[in-house]
């Protein structure tokens, strides 16, 4: 048989449900509005954050290579490299109702596997449906190559396609009214190729940022 307490603990929550006129308790009821009240509230919002979505068809900004131009590609028999690059970065805001920024922009750019500059830039707004243009020049002087990579310029002056590496990342955000802040980690991975007889850019698709 239940003990004295079980017996005083039972009446308790039977008092606590029913109350003392056997009705439901006022505790519960209040209990049961807030829960309504609480469930309405996330469905209001998923259902203004999916019209939002639809209305204002959000796009994700990308940071990418516009333009380049090989302005220097020169080695000597002792084995150093001096090289020359302009680079033409964009950042983009595709969408129609909100500024984007962009913030910790760090890309390194190597041949070779040898480090030749760090493109940076402070943080910076775009403008809804604009975009920003960072102009980087690019110099590297006595690189020191081993006759392997020495031979792999050479072979790159005979076929006239010389490629930099170019990796990197950015940060990007936007806010929309109710909706809410987004935010983005725009990475960039590609090669960057030119024709080092004239110096002109090969330009590529895959020198955009991916989201992540």
């Amino acid at each position: 048989m239940p003990s004295q307490r079980d017996q005083g603990s039972m009446l308790f929550k039977r008092r606590l449900i029913t109350g003392q006129n056997g009705n439901t308790h006022p505790l519960i009821w209040l209990l049961a509005f807030i829960c309504i009240i609480l469930a309405i509230a996330v469905i209001v919002t998923g259902i203004t954050v999916f019209v939002g979505f639809l209305i204002i068809h959000p796009r994700v900004p990308t940071i990418s290579i516009a333009h380049a131009h090989l302005d220097l590609f020169r080695n000597d028999y002792a084995g150093l490299l001096q090289t020359q690059i302009t680079i033409l970065v964009v950042a983009q805001n595709g969408n129609a109702m909100a500024n984007a920024t962009f913030s910790d922009i760090r890309f390194n750019i190597s041949y070779q596997s040898h480090d030749i500059a760090i493109l940076v830039a402070n943080r910076f707004e775009v403008p809804k449906n604009s975009s920003k243009y960072l102009n980087y020049v690019v110099q590297a002087s006595s690189i020191p190559f081993n006759p392997d990579q020495m031979g792999n310029v050479g072979y790159s002056w005979k076929r006239n396609i010389v490629a930099f590496d170019l990796k990197g990342n950015a940060r990007a955000q936007w806010k929309v009214g109710p909706i809410g802040s987004f935010k983005f980690r725009c990475h960039v991975e590609c090669t960057i190729k030119f024709h080092p007889l004239n110096g002109s850019y090969i330009p590529s698709k895959s020198c955009t940022s991916k989201s992540k």
